[in-house]
């Protein structure tokens, strides 16, 4: 059996598969504090025999293995969470090859082998919700450079008539600060739930989302963008994103047809645990430790 963590911002989705990769036994748990979502994490996979675990942690994390702060959720605005050695206490407590990534990385894995990006090569998968963020798959393999890429801190430029400034306490106008669902909340002044279809608000959701595409496009040249997370379960937004994208790259580059380019994730919100299971049996398989290592 293969264990899976989705370890995310708002809840940790916990999961074990059989050697077909068919899940079992899954389960959710708030974030709260670290040491209650470790007790109940432990407690859940202890239940099974896990030969090896791949996990998708929020961040940012370390993800260089010669770096001190490798295993580590570093510093972050979820209380308690900050310079947390979340690896080293899975691997104490288990002693099991462990494949460790961000959580929008293990859902561009799951995208890439079964979802939109099978038969790709080269892909972005963003995540539009509570945050931001982006895993890049190039040449079939998980991207991370010094540290792993942060691209929901692109710096967005403003759209026309929008005055809002932004809510990211680090850019303010970055992706993450003009389109998250928070930043929606923000700039609107009420739920993003008392939106139609048809608001003008979309439109503006749209523009920067287009940008970061556009943004990506001319940097890594991807076979696909694919987007997850709650705000992209809008479908009224993709016709717009396509658009404006059109628009904002102004025919500098080729891609492949609109429509086949900026797509939905096709594995919804299963996206991230189907990744982690994917890795974590990599990590069983894999004649290379993927494990911690002091």
């Amino acid at each position: 059996m293969i264990g899976a963590i989705e370890a995310g911002g708002t809840k940790f989705v916990l999961a074990v598969a059989d050697d077909k990769r068919q899940i079992v036994a899954r389960e959710k748990i708030p974030t709260t504090s670290p040491e209650h979502v470790l007790e109940e994490t432990i407690d859940f996979f202890k239940q099974y025999e896990i030969e090896s675990l791949g996990i998708g942690s929020f961040g940012p994390i370390g993800v260089d293995p010669a770096r001190s702060d490798y295993g580590y959720i570093k510093k972050t605005p979820k209380v308690g969470w900050s310079n947390f050695p979340l690896l080293l206490k899975l691997k104490n407590a288990f002693n099991i090859p462990i494949y460790w990534t961000t959580d929008v990385n293990v859902a561009a894995y799951g995208e890439l082998q079964e979802g939109r990006g099978i038969g790709k090569k080269n892909l972005v998968y963003f995540t539009i919700g509570t945050g931001v963020g982006a895993g890049l798959i190039l040449n079939k393999q998980i991207y991370t450079g010094y540290n792993h890429p942060e691209v929901g801190h692109l710096i967005m430029k403003p759209v026309v008539g929008d005055h809002f400034t932004g809510i990211c306490p680090y850019h303010e106008s970055c992706l993450e600060g003009m389109a998250s669902g928070p930043a929606i909340e923000k700039r609107i002044g009420h739920s993003a739930k008392e939106l139609t279809t048809a608001d003008n608000e979309w439109q503006t959701e749209a523009f920067y989302l287009a940008q970061a595409c556009v943004d990506v496009t001319v940097m890594f040249a991807p076979d696909i963008i694919i987007f997850g997370g709650g705000v992209s379960n809008q479908e009224q937004l993709f016709p717009k994103i396509r658009s404006s994208f059109l628009q904002q790259l102004g025919g500098y580059v080729d891609t492949p047809p609109v429509e086949d380019y900026i797509v939905h994730a096709a594995l919804g919100d299963d996206a991230g645990i189907v990744g982690a299971l994917l890795l974590a049996d990599k990590a069983r398989d894999s004649s290379v430790s993927l494990s911690y290592t002091e």
